[in-house]
């Protein structure tokens, strides 16, 4: 029962790390297509 426990509670961590990646990745693809679109628009 622990080691479920554990299995459980270590999958969880994992994935609430992986959504936080991913919305930085999402923010950091954002401002990237906000300079390009500013970039584009002074030409």
């Amino acid at each position: 029962m622990k080691s479920l426990l554990t299995v459980v509670c270590a999958a969880a961590l994992l994935a609430l790390a992986g959504c936080n990646t991913m919305k930085g990745m999402g923010q950091d693809i954002q401002k990237a297509g906000e300079k390009i679109e500013n970039a584009a628009s002074k030409k």
